[in-house]
């Protein structure tokens, strides 16, 4: 691999990790990455640039497992000595994950191939990106003035349900799942902390589910050639993903989504006008 193909896995692990769980859209991002910089037909074929795209998700996912490693242990009873107090605390259920998991899971089984042919484009994305602001511009002026939860051990199997029914519009590109869902929570009365918990705690299934699958239809474009290129791009968004998540977090209950959606409005801006 060429010096210039690892810069380039890196910096397109340098893009995803950064923007996978932040509310910004990492669809959005990529458009400027590919065009501006990857030059995928270039280095490799489409089919070996898109599964490197995957590749680069599922370090993300990593780092978000990593973050809640403890939470993720404790939803699969596979925790070891925990006390009575600690279960007391984690009240949050795998079966409330899973609730908020089954709108976005059928509609985007149901309509994949669909959303992968004809909503893909860059003028989806603008409009993702603008609607996406727009819905969190509103969640933060409309949210209640003191959250109902503070933790997403306080959620209720209703507050889970809504809160994925409000992922379902990420299948739209450019949306972003997590501008979505953190919108969706906040909008329910949950303060922006917990909303984005329960965001990235749901996000791993679903995103690897989706991973996954989509590695196995690319697994014959991993090659001993593309191998060294996708795992710089893999420990990149890993280092990276971890790195943003944990700053979001502790970041995101002071300064909430407004300055996001400005950012986004933005982006969509520099998006519409460079590459329409």
């Amino acid at each position: 691999m060429h010096l210039w193909e690892s810069f380039v896995a890196f910096v397109l692990g340098l893009v995803e990790g950064l923007t996978e769980f932040a509310p910004v859209s990492s669809t959005g991002h990529m458009i400027i990455v590919d065009d501006l910089l990857l030059k995928s037909k270039e280095l490799f074929s489409q089919e070996i640039a898109n599964t490197f795209k995957v590749v680069i998700q599922l370090g993300s996912i990593l780092a978000a497992v990593v973050v809640f490693w403890d939470r993720f242990l404790n939803l699969l009873g596979l925790k070891k000595n925990v006390t009575v107090e600690q279960q007391r605390g984690q009240r949050l259920k795998l079966s409330q994950v899973i609730v908020g998991l089954i709108p976005a899971g059928v509609l985007g089984f149901l309509f994949d191939d669909y959303i992968d042919e004809h909503l893909f484009s860059v003028n989806t994305v603008v409009i993702g990106l603008f609607a996406g602001a727009i819905l969190m511009i509103v969640a933060d002026l409309v949210r209640p003035r003191k959250p109902k939860v503070e933790t997403v051990d306080q959620m209720t199997y209703t507050q889970a349900f809504i809160i994925g029914l409000f992922q379902c519009i990420a299948l739209w590109p450019g949306f972003s799942r997590s501008g979505s869902t953190i919108s969706g929570g906040v909008l329910l009365g949950l303060n922006h902390r917990a909303a984005s918990d329960f965001t990235f705690i749901m996000a791993v299934p679903i995103m690897a589910g989706a991973s996954f699958i989509s590695l196995l239809k690319n697994w014959e474009y991993i090659t001993s050639a593309s191998i060294p290129f996708f795992i710089v791009g893999f420990i990149s968004a890993f280092i990276f993903a971890l790195l943003a998540i944990r700053f979001f977090l502790k970041l995101i209950n002071k300064i909430k989504l407004i300055p996001f959606a400005i950012y986004r409005i933005i982006l969509a801006i520099v998006i519409y006008f460079v590459f329409l």
